[in-house]
């Protein structure tokens, strides 16, 4: 994935900002689940626990979907 950036130097040419378009912006949120709300995020926690807990009565199967 090749992102379009502006990368902004200090005085010593360390790298200290990037500067992304607003849509790739968005993007990455919705990738790494950043957009999501708290009840969301609890639900998905939720998900995971019951994954490892190998509560398979917690999931629908896919043929009902």
């Amino acid at each position: 994935m090749s992102i379009p950036k502006k990368v902004v130097y200090d005085e010593t040419g360390k790298p200290v900002e990037v500067i992304l378009p607003w849509d790739v912006f968005q993007e990455i949120e919705e990738v790494l689940g950043l957009d999501l709300d708290e009840e969301a995020k609890e639900a998905l926690r939720q998900a995971r626990k019951d994954r490892e807990d190998g509560r398979e009565e917690a999931y629908i199967p896919l043929e009902e979907l």
